[in-house]
C-alpha cells in the first residue's frame, strides 16, 4: 500500500507516449488566412471541419525537404488503412509562384491552398531554430491546431501518433 502511494504521488513518470509536440489550441486559434485554391477561389481551413488535417507549409518552388514532407504525408495517410478517409492533406503555399505540374500530379489528393505568409507565420508555432516550413502540423476534426511534428520527423513515430489520435477520437 505504501509503495503504491509513493509511486502514484511521489514518483511521477517522466516519459510521454506522443512523438509530436502537443499544442494548446486555445493559444493558436485558426485565424482568417485569406487562403485561396490554385484557381483563385476562396478556401478556408474551417472547411475541413469533421476531418483530421495534416498540414505543411512551403513556397511554390517546393525544394527537396518540401517534397519529402509531401511524400511523408501521402504515405502516412495510406498507412492508416481503413481509417485513411478520416485524414486530409493540405499544403499551404506561401507565394504566388507557379507549381510544377508533375509535382501536382504526383501528390494528387493533397489540397493546395495559397496563403499570406505573414499571417501564417503569426499563427503557426515553431521550435527554436526552425521555421514553420520545417514541420508537419495536425488539426483535429473540431478545427483546432493540436500537434506539431519535429523537423525531419521519423515517419514511423508519426504513424503511431496519428494512429493513436484516430483510435481515440470518435469524431472525424
Amino acid at each position: 500500500m505504501i509503495a503504491s502511494y509513493l509511486t502514484y504521488y511521489v514518483i511521477k513518470p517522466q516519459s510521454r507516449t506522443n512523438y509530436g509536440v502537443l499544442i494548446d489550441p486555445r493559444q493558436y486559434p485558426i485565424p482568417a488566412l485569406g487562403s485561396t485554391e490554385l484557381d483563385g477561389k476562396p478556401a478556408r481551413l474551417e472547411d475541413y471541419k469533421g476531418k483530421w488535417v495534416m498540414l505543411q507549409v512551403a513556397s511554390g518552388e517546393c525544394d527537396d525537404a518540401c517534397k519529402t514532407r509531401l511524400f511523408a504525408m501521402r504515405q502516412l495517410r495510406l498507412m492508416q488503412g481503413k481509417e485513411m478517409e478520416r485524414v486530409e492533406r493540405v499544403w499551404l503555399i506561401t507565394d504566388a509562384k507557379p507549381l510544377d505540374t508533375v509535382l501536382m500530379r504526383e501528390y494528387d489528393g493533397t489540397d493546395m491552398l495559397r496563403v499570406d505568409a505573414k499571417l501564417l507565420k503569426a499563427w503557426l508555432p515553431t521550435d527554436e531554430g526552425t521555421a514553420m516550413e520545417d514541420h508537419i502540423y495536425i488539426i483535429d476534426p473540431l478545427g483546432n491546431l493540436m500537434l506539431r511534428f519535429p523537423k525531419d520527423a521519423d515517419p514511423n513515430k508519426m504513424k503511431k501518433d496519428i494512429g493513436k489520435l484516430l483510435r481515440a477520437s470518435a469524431i472525424g
